[in-house]
């Protein structure tokens, strides 16, 4: 069967887009949660379990502690306490530890090690991962059960000071706060001054019961020194210091109280040897963990050494302690040292508590849950402490009592830690499994777009795809069986949840027949190659062709801004690349341009470089039926071309200008909106405009650009569209005076007309007319034989009605980017593309570029923060979750969508045939998959990096969503397409 390279490509990325969604399923796997109700009413806690005899215990155990202070020191590892740092300085924590009353834990922090993930596990007892971050872009407060939302609503004071995440997360939660910044991690003194000099006042006070102090200065330390250095020292001094100003306090308060008081010192994560953390290394994951309460007083002789445990512990302890319920989202266990001290009934009914808790998460989670030991563990328990219940409500107080008393201690001891690594494995692992079944499927997809470029890059731009090949190829069985059984073996012996496991079993057979029918496609391409090339070598044909400047820069910027997203600056600040690829290009066109005015052509058409004949051209490179001829083609050339060194006065002076008025415009919408880590907070032209002070000059360029947008669209409308264009800009002029953003000249002040809503509406229904009419004239040109005028002017429709809702969902100060970008696509297509003859594939990546860059002109960045939620909610007076879906998308995406549509328009008007749109939209496709294939690469070998949630993640959503971009502009070239091979 033969297929148009562009309806080949289209395919391809359609391919890629499953495989990349099955790799994020599998790179950000589901959470662990809870289906219990998420209010706030608190649920009963499960009775004590009895057996033949009805128990009277059915609430919660009393508090343990009167007062909690947690002091937690940022990025204290736990050789800082427990190794010979802590015993040269912190000697008071190292008597309390060696012969106080207190406990020690080498607690575990899961990956990835950075602090604001580690708070929500040190009070939600759960695993955080970066889906929890995306599921509160909008609002950071942590949404789920933890345990500062429990004991505020048993009305406990909590008081904060230090590191300002907390009042981020929590922000509605402490009657007293002062929160510090955490980025300027020069600063390892002041930082911390500012937590300590609110001690004194705040432990003579009995007014609170819970109180949280983060010290930032060892973890600044560390990244600036590492953990070597001498201020590492002092600091720790410091820290030993305040933590015997607090112990002390709460010792003297104790006289008074009913109850002991709990002092906790933790870290939020390590530090690695070079100062850094966020990795999984021993010195990352192993944090110190002191608890210290009278409650806990040794017996001489007693030596108590640090024990493992897990971060998420804290959380079900603090929860116990306070007495509270356990957060439902908690996979941690009981720290059992805690329980020392209380009643053997009081124990086991705490164990019994956290027991429950665990075994319904496990079955809420995992399918096969009745198939976990822990699960099998912890009914066993229960059963034998019903028994337990039983015998102690008959006061059968012998020894039979405590025996079994203590084994049914052990037994949901080693039940809690079972469930609990149960459950913390089905949310700290990847499923890679999943992930490397969307990279082969993804990598085979590109595979086949490479090893097909000769061939959908020549004249005739088709290629010949042997459906019927995989189902009659032995192979194409054997390697369906091969992978079928793979599948089996894996999903059998996985230890955790897997996505593709548990797919049905036709949507995976599905999935491995595609991935051995991409094999074999690969392998039959690569014989073809093969066989070409042995005939080549056998008859030699002389070749004069050569790449231009711009086809090399395409090629090189291409494959190397790929590779470059391997760096994590590169990605923070990937949008310098794209302004220095959009520069570098703008010089190429000025070297190009002027090499042509002043050189004047550089001789006869190469008989196997160009296409002979204008874009339109069908005729094969080669009039004597040798397929080697019909390679790849790039610049073909039109008919009878003019010759740019013929070009006198104004004419002349147009073309040489137009690149550097490309170049200046884009100078100028870098100082716009500066976005990246190192420029987003500069002072720029956008802050400029947004000020209050400086609304009236908002006010005139909005008014200015909608005008010059006008301008710049309605050359190629119908007399229809012109009047709608011009009524739509000047409702979104009404609807940003509607909402406040600009003025109108003849009303004062902010008074609200109708919120925007009226406005926006108004301006939609002229969106939907003018897309309405374009797309009257493609199904026109489809269905009749109409000229070619009509395709090209209703693809001019569709662009115009999309810039119309550009203009609608653009910020005010962002209307010059869309004015420039306009503005540039009419001076390349005018004074560039058409006099130097570019050809569809130039053309293509040129449009490609100018997209990728555009999207970075409007503000955004790889960072999830930048995405404008509000263009969500232009015309709309309630949420509605697909039309805000849509118009954020298409508000984030502005730029490359634009410029893809202006590419369908331009091609169209230069009478491009059918070849030259396969070999656009083959290019776009190639040039769009690249990119994320290598991505996809690079972020699972690097999952365990220091800024994988931060930077890499965010990106690998942004380049899911730009695929998904490209699979729909892939799709409209071939829909385009078909129009074009109507004859007319």
């Amino acid at each position: 069967m033969r297929l148009g390279s562009g309806a080949f490509a289209a395919g391809c990325v359609v391919i890629e887009v499953l495989g990349v969604a099955l790799f994020l399923r599998g790179f950000f796997p589901a959470p662990v949660r809870s289906s219990s109700r998420t209010d706030r009413q608190a649920e009963p806690p499960a009775p004590e379990p009895s057996a033949g005899a009805s128990s009277n215990w059915t609430t919660l155990p009393p508090p343990l502690f009167s007062k909690v202070v947690i002091m937690l020191v940022d990025a204290l590892r736990d050789d800082f306490v427990f190794g010979s740092k802590g015993v040269k300085y912190m000697p008071y924590t190292t008597y309390l530890m060696e012969k106080g009353a207190s406990h020690s834990f080498v607690a575990e922090a899961k990956p990835p090690t950075v602090t604001m993930p580690r708070i929500k596990a040190l009070v939600t007892g759960s695993l955080p991962g970066f889906v929890d971050v995306i599921r509160n872009l909008n609002a950071p407060a942590v949404q789920e059960d933890n345990v500062l939302t429990q004991a505020k609503a048993a009305g406990k004071r909590i008081i904060f000071y230090g590191d300002e995440t907390w009042v981020k997360l929590f922000p509605k939660h402490f009657v007293e706060h002062d929160g510090t910044t955490s980025f300027f991690v020069s600063d390892y003194t002041e930082v911390d001054d500012n937590v300590t000099r609110h001690l004194d006042r705040v432990l003579q006070r009995r007014d609170w019961d819970v109180l949280i102090l983060h010290y930032l200065g060892l973890d600044h330390i560390g990244h600036v020194s590492g953990p070597s250095s001498p201020l590492v020292g002092r600091k720790l001094s410091e820290m030993d210091g305040v933590l015997m100003k607090t112990h002390a306090a709460l010792l003297a308060q104790e006289r008074e109280a009913r109850l002991p008081a709990l002092l906790v010192l933790c870290g939020d994560h390590g530090m690695s040897e070079a100062g850094g953390h966020g990795a999984s290394s021993t010195e990352e994951v192993n944090t110190a963990l002191v608890l210290i309460s009278s409650a806990f007083e040794r017996k001489p002789g007693d030596v108590r050494h640090p024990v493992r445990a897990q971060q998420t512990d804290l959380a079900p302890t603090l929860a116990v302690g306070l007495g509270l319920p356990i957060p439902r989202h908690s996979v941690g266990s009981l720290l059992s040292p805690v329980m020392q001290g209380r009643t053997l009934r009081e124990q086991l009914r705490l164990l019994h508590l956290n027991a429950v808790q665990l075994s319904r998460l496990l079955q809420e989670n995992v399918p096969l849950h009745g198939r976990e030991p822990g699960f099998e563990q912890f009914k066993m328990s229960e059963k034998l402490h019903g028994n337990w219940v039983r015998l102690y409500l008959e006061e059968n107080h012998s020894e039979v009592l405590l025996n079994l008393g203590s084994k049914v201690r052990r037994l949901y001891l080693d039940a809690l830690r079972t469930l609990s690594l149960s459950l913390s494995r089905q949310v700290a692992q990847y499923d890679v499994y999943s992930m490397a079944v969307g990279t082969i499927v993804v990598l085979e997809a590109l595979a086949l777009l490479l090893l097909r470029v000769p061939r959908a890059l020549s004249s005739r731009a088709q290629l010949y795809v042997p459906l019927g090949l995989p189902v009659s190829s032995l192979l194409f069985y054997l390697l369906l069986l091969a992978l079928l059984a793979t599948h089996v073996t894996v999903c059998t012996s996985a230890e955790s949840a897997c996505y593709f496991c548990s797919l049905p079993w036709p949507a995976a057979g599905g999935v491995m027949a595609l991935i051995s029918g991409l094999l074999c496609a690969v392998v039959s391409a690569l014989a073809e190659m093969s066989a070409d090339a042995e005939r080549l070598r056998r008859s030699p044909r002389p070749s004069r062709s050569r790449w231009s400047e711009v086809e090399l820069l395409v090629l090189v910027g291409t494959v190397g801004h790929a590779l470059s997203l391997g760096a994590s600056s590169f990605v923070e600040e990937e949008h310098q690349t794209w302004y220095f690829l959009v520069s570098t290009l703008g010089l190429a066109l000025c070297h190009e341009v002027c090499r042509a005015c002043f050189l004047g052509a550089d001789g006869e058409p190469q008989p196997c470089l160009h296409v002979h004949g204008a874009w339109d051209s069908t005729e094969p490179a080669s009039r004597d039926g040798n397929p080697l001829c019909d390679v790849l083609q790039l610049r073909p050339a039109r008919k009878n071309p003019a010759p740019l060194d013929t070009l006198r006065g104004r004419d002349r002076a147009l073309v040489l200008a137009s690149p550097w008025l490309t170049l200046a415009c884009c100078r100028l919408l870098r100082a716009l909106n500066p976005t990246g880590v190192q420029g987003a907070h500069r002072p720029s032209l956008g802050h400029w405009l947004t000020s209050a002070s400086h609304e009236a000059a908002l006010s005139a360029l909005a008014a200015l650009s909608l005008a010059a947008v006008f301008a710049l669209v309605q050359r190629r409308c119908c007399p229809a569209s012109k009047v709608a264009m011009g009524l739509g800009l000047l409702g979104v002029y009404c609807y940003r005076a509607a909402v406040g953003n600009v003025l109108f000249p003849w009303r004062q002040g902010h008074r609200d007309i109708s919120k925007g809503v009226i406005e926006a509406r108004f301006v939609y229904v002229f969106v939907l007319g003018i897309l309405f009419t374009g797309t009257k004239d493609l199904l026109k040109s489809q269905v009749t034989a109409a000229a070619p005028a009509t395709r090209t002017g209703g693809l001019w429709e569709i662009h115009s009605g999309l810039v119309l809702l550009a203009a609608l969902l653009s910020r005010p100060h962002n209307l010059p980017v869309l004015v420039l970008s306009l503005l540039i696509q009419a001076v390349l297509a005018e004074f560039i593309w058409r006099p130097l003859r570019h050809g569809a594939a130039e053309v293509t990546a040129m449009h490609y570029w100018f997209g990728q860059a555009f999207f970075y002109f409007q503000g955004n960045s790889n960072n999830m923060a930048t995405v404008d939620i509000s263009a969500g909610f232009v015309g709309l007076d309630t949420y509605v979750a697909v039309p805000a879906a849509l118009l954020t998308a298409f508000a984030t995406y502005t730029g490359p969508v634009l410029w893809a549509s202006h590419l369908l328009s331009f091609l169209s008007s230069e009478g491009s045939s059918g070849p030259a749109l396969s070999r656009a939209g083959f290019c776009y496709a190639l040039i769009g998959s690249l990119p994320v294939s290598t991505y996809i690469v690079l972020v699972t070998s690097l999952r365990y990096h220091l800024f994988i949630w931060s930077v890499f993640s965010p990106k690998l959503l942004y380049e899911g969503v730009r695929l998904l971009l490209t699979a729909a502009v892939c799709v409209s070239f071939v829909a385009i397409d078909q129009t074009h091979r109507r004859p007319d």
